[in-house]
């Protein structure tokens, strides 16, 4: 489980996984689109040639297909693909996995190509791919484009570990479309966008050049609003900086600073001063309470007997066991939740996150049990019953696994994680059968993912079988 949230049950097994082709890295596309090889019958293309005279090119990358096969539909559609933008492009296609940016924050150089052919009044047309995919009647495919997707499907999906998907929703960089029993669907072109915008920001690129490109994107394509916002509460996010017994580092990533002016740092705090207001940075102190009894936001102490006498509520318990969460302190978050329980012992969700932070401790069985308490307050707790049936599974314990997944299925039939693990569960078993079944339900809510890739790996495999 870790920080993806869930335990695979390893098979052993490799994973063959698809390679989606971005801009300007991934699988090259041809200058000239190749005679297509499968698409539309033959008379539908011919008697409606949506791109009929239409030259087009792909920027970013597409969260629907790869950039290979776009270029093959467009063939199928009548219209020519072309690797790079020039006077003859009459249609620039922006992939919605993510953001048309280079690795220097700049618009990509065939957006800012289109956006000159444009202001030289040239008839080209900028189009998102969201918008392209209905102009040729795959409103199936548009769909892909905006899938639902659950944290641990997001984790895995985007590499992003299931604590950072969790963050983010506190953050409110993204927001759940949907919640069934307390499990949250995520737009996945708004976590892809998040997490595109954070990969340049965590490798040095200044905001203000993401955020005059996001505005320069904003000129050409409606929508990126939210985009800007969730700049911003990136880049406050990537200012904060915690101070602990041990110096200086960020929540965010656990990663250590040189602390240079420590006693005078915590002079400071004890006399009451503010920080410099000509340092963008804001620090937030996690040392020993003791030294500041009267703090506003007071840190663990050696016991939680002695902590309990704070007076914070539940509620502050709480976010400082998630604040020490993201920033790696397993320990120090156990000892809040388990405050956080002192005050309010029948909360779902603070057992919930204590025993995901019992599991990245290594206390396993101790999450277990956490887990259990979880749907002991809240039977219909989803991604609880998930995560009792991945550790069972992990320790060898299939039937009982088994029985916390269906029960989760029977709690919430469409619930894509489950039928990931029921399936893996299975093949354990051998009851490779029934395995199938959960590996079609699982692609009826993914076609993208290292998850979906391994379902059809496994169909290919086992499927014919049992056909």
């Amino acid at each position: 489980m870790g920080e993806t949230g869930l335990v695979p049950c390893v098979t052993g097994r490799p994973v063959i996984s698809k390679t989606r082709s971005g801009d300007p890295s991934g699988v090259s596309a041809p200058t000239e689109s190749p005679p297509a090889e499968a698409g539309p019958p033959a008379s539908r293309v011919a008697s409606s040639p949506t791109l009929a005279g239409e030259r087009v090119s792909f920027t970013g990358t597409l969260a629907s297909m790869t950039h290979q096969q776009a270029h093959e539909l467009a063939q199928q559609h009548g219209g020519t693909a072309a690797q790079h933008v020039s006077r003859q492009t009459t249609m620039l296609v922006v992939g919605e996995e993510g953001w048309p940016l280079e690795p220097d924050g700049h618009p990509s150089v065939k957006l800012q190509d289109a956006s000159r052919l444009q202001q030289e009044g040239l008839p080209l047309r900028i189009v998102n791919e969201s918008d392209w995919l209905r102009l040729l009647g795959l409103d199936g495919r548009c769909r892909e484009v905006h899938a639902l997707y659950t944290p641990a499907m997001l984790s895995r999906s985007l590499d992003v570990p299931i604590g950072t998907i969790r963050r983010w929703e506190r953050l409110g960089l993204i927001r759940p479309v949907k919640k069934v029993f307390r499990l949250p669907y995520f737009d996945y072109a708004e976590a892809a966008g998040v997490r595109r915008l954070n990969e340049l920001l965590n490798a040095g690129v200044p905001r203000a050049q993401l955020e005059a490109s996001l505005t320069k994107i904003h000129d050409l394509l409606p929508g990126v609003e939210r985009p800007l916002a969730q700049l911003n509460l990136l880049a406050q996010d990537a200012r904060l900086v915690a101070r602990d017994d041990h110096g200086l580092f960020e929540p965010s990533t656990g990663q250590r600073h040189f602390d240079f002016f420590p006693d005078e740092a915590s002079q400071g705090q004890r006399a009451g001063g503010g920080s410099d207001p000509a340092n963008d940075e804001a620090v937030v102190s996690f040392q020993a309470a003791s030294r500041s009894a009267a703090a506003a936001r007071p840190a663990l102490q050696s016991s939680p007997a002695a902590d309990a006498r704070t007076n914070w509520s539940a509620e502050q318990w709480f976010a400082e066991g998630c604040r020490h969460l993201d920033c790696h302190r397993p320990d120090e978050a156990i000892e809040a939740f388990r405050l956080a329980l002192m005050e309010r012992p029948d909360s779902p969700e603070t057992h919930f996150h204590l025993a995901e932070a019992l599991f990245r401790a290594g206390s396993s069985e101790a999450a277990l049990e956490r887990y259990y308490a979880a749907v002991e307050t809240d039977h219909n707790y989803l991604e609880a019953w998930v995560q009792i049936g991945s550790l069972l599974a992990g320790r060898g314990d299939f039937e009982p696994a088994l029985d916390a997944l269906n029960l989760a299925l029977s709690i919430h039939a469409d619930y894509p994680d489950a039928h990931w693990q029921v399936a893996d569960v299975l093949l354990q078993l051998g009851r490779t059968e029934e395995a199938v079944d959960h590996w079609r339900s699982y692609l009826e809510f993914d076609t993208r993912g290292p998850w979906a890739d391994e379902a059809r790996q496994r169909l290919e495999e086992f499927g014919p079988q049992c056909d």
